[in-house]
């Protein structure tokens, strides 16, 4: 499976990757995860860049009610910070990644989903919690639509907490789509908009 993100607001994250498994990803067993992904925010009065890269290999657990996951591996970034004109870049850093996910249907109608990563390489947190009912408003295009919540924190203090809503689980040709939109809030200045967008697709 490939797969791509992105969330733009006061601070902007793409990434993208793939997803592996020795038999198939829609099935209990061992699973490995690549990806690539870049970011920047404000810092004071100036920004931050961040590029990073990860590889990832866990388990997945196929239940009546859902989907468990849970990874570990490692990671490395790299940071350049801009101010006043100059550009300083920050060393390679490397650390582990550990990686779970929930994919939970309580009822019929129902999506709850929870994901936490952890980096030790950028001393990161990121998490977000998601609940959805499922729509029909026509045939074809059924999501589940409800309100979510995700914290991001790092070595350098930055905090960032989003709410909003999402839609989840819906598909535009061979391509399976998960959007948001809502309030950002950082320490550092007001509330402002964010709009966040994920697609998957088969190999």
């Amino acid at each position: 499976m490939l797969f791509g993100s992105l969330e733009a607001g006061p601070s902007t994250f793409v990434g993208t990757g793939a997803k592996l498994a020795l038999d198939r990803i829609d099935r209990e067993g061992f699973v490995a995860l690549a990806s690539l992904g870049a970011g920047t925010r404000r810092e004071g009065a100036g920004r931050r860049e961040t590029a990073t890269g990860a590889a990832v290999v866990g388990y997945q657990w196929f239940r009546d009610w859902g989907v468990i996951a849970a990874y570990g591996g490692i990671e490395g970034s790299v940071e350049a910070l801009t101010m006043g004109g100059a550009t300083r870049f920050e060393p390679v850093r490397l650390g582990v990644r550990l990686h779970g996910e929930v994919w939970a249907r309580p009822a019929e109608t129902t999506l709850l989903t929870a994901t936490a990563i952890l980096d030790s390489s950028r001393t990161a947190a990121w998490g977000r919690l998601s609940w959805g009912w499922r729509l029909e408003p026509w045939p074809g295009w059924n999501p589940y639509l409800g309100p979510e919540f995700a914290l991001y924190a790092d070595r350098t203090g930055y905090r960032k907490w989003n709410f909003g809503v999402h839609a989840t689980d819906f598909a535009i040709g061979r391509f399976s789509l998960r959007t948001s939109a809502g309030l950002q809030f950082e320490p550092q200045g007001p509330a402002s908009p964010y709009v966040a967008l994920t697609v998957w697709t088969p190999w």
